[in-house]
């Protein structure tokens, strides 16, 4: 089963930036998409933004203009870049990837579905984000 691991995250003030990374280890497959969620203590989990292997993108719209995801194909490494922070993006950040059953790199699978769904399949352990106004 793939690891998912997520660093980058730490305090920062509002209008400031962070870039977390997430590197996918204990596994030899190549994984198509992956993607972001977070969750603040006392909210429900929310999809942060989604990245598949053709580059397609898909973002909440509370971190659209702010977040740019992105992904190291040949590394399986995803990348969440995050400026203009707000108090309100703290929380828990995760990292996320389908699993081969529900992503297997053909045309049939939707970021966009999966990123709806919830990000279903393997998590990260997760990295704090705390902004400061």
């Amino acid at each position: 089963q793939v690891q998912l691991r997520e660093s980058g995250g730490g305090s920062e003030q509002a209008g400031g930036s962070l870039r977390l990374s997430c590197i996918a280890a204990g596994h030899t497959y190549k994984i198509p998409s992956m993607g972001w969620f977070r969750q603040a203590p006392g909210k429900e989990r929310e999809g942060v933004a989604a990245i598949d292997n053709d580059g397609r993108t898909v973002y909440a719209d509370s971190v659209k203009g702010r977040f740019t995801v992105s992904k190291d194909n040949a590394k399986n490494i995803l990348y969440l870049q995050m400026n203009s922070l707000k108090p309100e993006d703290t929380a828990m950040y995760y990292c996320a990837a389908p699993t081969p059953r529900q992503d297997d790199g053909s045309w049939a699978f939707s970021v966009a579905l999966w990123f709806q769904s919830g990000l279903p399949g393997n998590w990260g352990q997760g990295t704090q984000v705390t902004v400061s106004s």
